[in-house]
């Protein structure tokens, strides 16, 4: 792709020189520099164009009748307007790039790198954004090792891009320091809660709708053997046990991150069994609801089924590939997902 100026010139040239003058081919070497404008720096589109007005002017000596004047002067006017171009494109894309660098910071503040193990715990994570060229988007997750066992934390802010990043570093800087402190799970979500209406309260959301948040809260005691779930109206997890795939249902709903003055602060923990093995899988809706446009969801949990046993690492990779061959590559909304296996003591 880089060299196809080149190419393209090198193949006019050659049809110029060894077809009748009638064919005019030598009227198309000005699309050689207004190509380069979209690959190549200011010097060497100039460059080109020169090497381009240099053949023009050989081929005036083999055929003296072939209009010379107005293809050169078309090469010319061509290619000053491709090296503007050019340094048009540069300045765009530095820019852009300016803009990624701030995007990537902004993400790292909300998914920091994971450890892969806590102590006989494995976990792996996955994310993608649905706007992909900014690699940043709503959903979240975090895991942190606390005198408690190991806390994670899985959700969505609803919208996707720059708008939903501040909403959910709130919730996830406050998980942070409330897994801490914290012995008891419904206070920790009472914590993120109030967070997030903190931060909502001092940075309304464009439009009439409230900006809120999903979210899962999970606690492996050290030792394993069990989990404890707090499920505030996000998709329930799946449990993959001895080939067995269970929908981790909560038996009360909790509000949704920031509803809880609307709806009641009532907070519930279920208790699940987690033995050696077992793999766990949270996600957020954007896994659920991937689809072909018109198309059908994604079968997660009979996706989930079919799996056999295997590291987190390798079921997240099966999980990626098979989302974007299941959507052809388009994501309508970001995706977030953590794969938990209890290792053998």
């Amino acid at each position: 792709m880089r060299l196809s100026p080149v190419i393209l010139t090198v193949v006019i040239a050659s049809l110029a020189y060894n077809t009748p003058p009638e064919m005019a081919f030598s009227r198309l070497l000005p699309a050689a520099p207004a190509l380069a404008a979209a690959m190549w720096p200011v010097l060497p589109t100039v460059l080109l164009g020169t090497v381009c007005l240099i053949l023009m002017i050989g081929l005036s000596f083999v055929f003296p009748d072939l209009g010379t004047w107005w293809t050169a002067a078309g090469i010319i006017a061509v290619t000053v307007a491709a090296a503007y171009g050019s340094h048009v494109r540069l300045q765009r894309e530095r820019t852009l790039f300016q803009v990624r660098l701030v995007a990537d910071a902004a993400q790292q503040v909300v998914l920091s790198p994971l450890p892969r193990r806590f102590g006989g715990i494995e976990i792996e994570s996955l994310y993608l954004a649905a706007a992909a060229e900014a690699r940043i988007g709503g959903d979240f997750y975090e895991v942190v090792d606390t005198p408690f066992g190991v806390r994670l934390l899985i959700g969505d802010v609803r919208g996707k891009g720059l708008p939903a990043v501040g909403a959910a570093a709130a919730i996830v800087n406050a998980f942070r320091e409330a897994a801490y402190g914290e012995p008891d799970m419904v206070d920790v979500a009472r914590r993120m809660d109030a967070s997030s209406t903190r931060y909502n309260g001092a940075f309304p959301p464009e439009g009439p709708l409230e900006r809120f948040a999903t979210a899962l809260l999970v606690q492996i005691p050290h030792g394993g053997r069990r989990i404890d779930i707090l499920n505030c109206g996000h998709p329930p997890p799946l449990l993959l046990s001895h080939g067995t795939v269970r929908t981790l249902e909560s038996t009360s709903p909790s509000p949704l991150l920031s509803l809880a003055e609307l709806i009641g602060d009532h907070y519930s923990v279920d208790t699940f069994d987690f033995a050696p093995d077992d793999l766990l899988l949270l996600y957020t809706d954007g896994i659920a609801e991937a689809r072909v446009r018109g198309g059908d969801f994604f079968p997660l949990t009979a996706w989930m089924r079919r799996q056999p046993p295997t590291p987190p690492d390798e079921l997240l990779t099966a999980l990626h590939r098979d989302l974007l061959r299941h959507s052809r590559g388009r994501l309508d909304d970001d995706i977030a997902a953590l794969a938990v296996r209890l290792c053998e003591p």
